[in-house]
């Protein structure tokens, strides 16, 4: 299952960028998307406009089996960037019914992932978490911590969450365009309005 992580920090170094980069060392399928600060604010007058950021980021979600986003929380919200990001997306539906792990690094994150939640499933995405790492807010500190045992056991549990949900078996919810809920603990239920 190929497995496409994105950032929702654009930082050079941040500690969410470190959590994506250990799924990356755990299972190889893992690549990190680098083209987020390359797209443009959103337009959509633009929206049918070329643009070689915005194609590149649709090819990739389009390639890919399924998606981890590890996303800060900046005043109680989504990061500006992201937002802006999934907005390219939109119209275009790389989301729709495609297995979402949702990441948190810091235990901090109180409101940022419901809202990241919401938004990805208003997207049709089959959202799987939020999960909080817990991690230290020091990047080097989060490093060293999520070469623990225990760290390394959570985020394989998670992968495994996120490939279940890919195969149909793990708790996962679906809003289906009409906006009926769907969830099932045992197995993924499409609707027929889907």
């Amino acid at each position: 299952m190929k497995v496409l992580a994105l950032c929702g920090s654009l930082r050079a170094e941040s500690v969410n960028l470190a959590l994506l980069q250990t799924l990356t060392e755990i299972n190889p399928n893992v690549k990190v998307f680098d083209g987020l600060r390359d797209l443009p604010l959103f337009n959509p007058d633009n929206e049918a406009q070329e643009n070689a950021a915005v194609t590149a980021f649709r090819l990739a979600l389009r390639e890919a089996d399924a998606v981890a986003i590890a996303c800060p929380e900046y005043a109680h919200g989504i990061v500006g960037a992201f937002k802006n990001a999934l907005d390219w997306v939109v119209g275009s539906a790389e989301f729709d019914q495609k297995p979402t792990l949702l990441l948190s690094a810091l235990s901090r994150s109180a409101h940022a992932p419901a809202q990241l939640a919401e938004v990805l499933k208003t997207m049709g995405a089959v959202v799987v978490g939020p999960y909080s790492a817990g991690l230290p807010s020091r990047v080097a500190e989060a490093k060293a911590a999520l070469t623990t045992p225990e760290a390394q056991g959570k985020l394989r549990g998670w992968l495994q969450h996120l490939a279940e949900s890919h195969t149909g078996c793990a708790p996962c919810y679906c809003i289906p365009r009409r906006g009926v809920v769907f969830a099932t603990r045992s197995t993924r239920v499409k609707s027929p309005t889907c």
